[in-house]
């Protein structure tokens, strides 16, 4: 009987549907990284978040494992060439959790245009501010895409009745362009975008893919919005970009410094520019949470547990 390990929390559905494909699980979310070494050779399939990073040498370790199952949308802590070279299948789930992305990148843009972060923080204090806190409307406004997979195309369904121009680019797709955003060059993007999103995954291409240089191109002053992964992103080259202009307000989801486990800690030795976002009222921050919400929770483990099941049956 094949045997799947489970390392991180799940929903219970995963544990029906296993129940239901007659598959043995093991669920243990406190697992150390030892007691994982040590365990790992003994399981078909493996199913987890980003509690440890997945390298050759866990592959080799792994006698048995036929396929891998991430709960959620990116494969960077997996070392999945190596993993298929061995006849291991990778999987990942972004249709569980791209609802939740697309609304909370709206969320940010929202929360940061209208001021409403500074605004309610005043309040609080018995600040009334109005003049010093007109926002502006998404309405009328050009929103760049760059990423239109299931993360991209989620925020530009939820912009849909904005009555914004939405237009995405998309380097390893052609014809993806929909009743919601236009498929557009890179170049267009640059010359034409007020706000910029970024869904992209974490690669070797697109790590630091927005740096000073990149940032430069763009004809007029944006908002930037991301909900990918922080290393998308050089830190540095953002916050010299909002101090010369060129980008008047962020919303970030995730940052450069973060571990791969998705924590950080904002002790000493913070960069400069990384305290500088910190402190700006021009920044929306959130920790990695842009995915997860109790309805995506359940829709990741139910996506990658049956894409699990069809890898072992």
């Amino acid at each position: 009987m094949k045997r799947v390990l489970i390392i991180n929390e799940v929903d219970p559905i995963t544990f029906e549907e296993l129940d239901r494909a007659n598959i043995q699980y093991d669920y243990n979310p406190k697992i150390t990284e030892t007691e994982f070494l040590n365990s790992i050779k003994e399981y078909n399939g493996l199913m987890l978040t980003s509690k440890f990073r997945i390298t050759k040498d866990v592959i080799d370790k792994a006698e048995k494992l036929e396929v891998i199952g991430r709960i959620g949308a990116g494969l960077e802590n997996i070392d999945t060439a190596y993993a298929e070279s061995k006849g291991i299948i990778c999987h990942n789930a972004p249709e569980g959790n791209r609802d939740a992305v697309g609304e909370q990148a709206v969320g940010m843009l929202l929360m940061l245009m209208n001021n409403l972060r500074r605004a309610d923080n005043e309040v609080r204090q018995g600040i009334w501010k109005r003049e010093a806190n007109r926002g502006f409307e998404i309405k009328g406004k050009t929103l760049g895409i760059i990423g239109y997979g299931n993360m991209g195309n989620a925020f530009a369904q939820r912009l849909h009745g904005f009555e914004a121009k939405v237009i995405a680019y998309d380097k390893y797709k052609l014809n993806y362009g929909n009743v919601f955003a236009q498929e557009v060059t890179l170049e267009t993007i640059f010359n034409e975008a007020d706000i910029l999103s970024l869904h992209t995954p974490l690669t070797d291409e697109t790590k630091y893919m927005v740096n000073e240089e990149f940032l430069s191109k763009f004809k007029n002053p944006i908002i930037l919005i991301n909900t990918s992964r922080g290393k998308v992103v050089k830190t540095d080259a953002l916050a010299y970009a909002m101090k010369a202009g060129k980008v008047t307000g962020a919303c970030l989801d995730v940052l450069e410094y973060e571990a791969y486990n998705y924590t950080t800690n904002f002790g000493a030795g913070m960069p400069e520019s990384l305290n500088y976002l910190i402190h700006s009222d021009r920044v929306v921050l959130s920790p990695h949470i842009a995915g997860w919400t109790f309805e995506s929770k359940r829709k990741l483990s139910y996506y990658t547990v049956k894409k699990i099941i069809h890898s072992l049956i």
